[in-house]
């Protein structure tokens, strides 16, 4: 339970931007979540 909506916006968030779209797949960079495209990326970034 809240005290207030604003506490409340506040854990949402939290959660939508640093849970659920860093382990989300995503269509657009190949059915990879994001923290498995950026490890790739820098993976890649290395052998360059």
């Amino acid at each position: 339970i809240y005290l207030s909506r604003d506490e409340a916006k506040s854990d949402i968030f939290e959660y939508i931007e640093m849970f659920y779209n860093s382990k989300r797949r995503h269509g657009s960079i190949g059915q990879r979540s994001p923290l498995e495209y950026e490890m790739t990326h820098q993976q890649m970034a290395k052998c360059v």
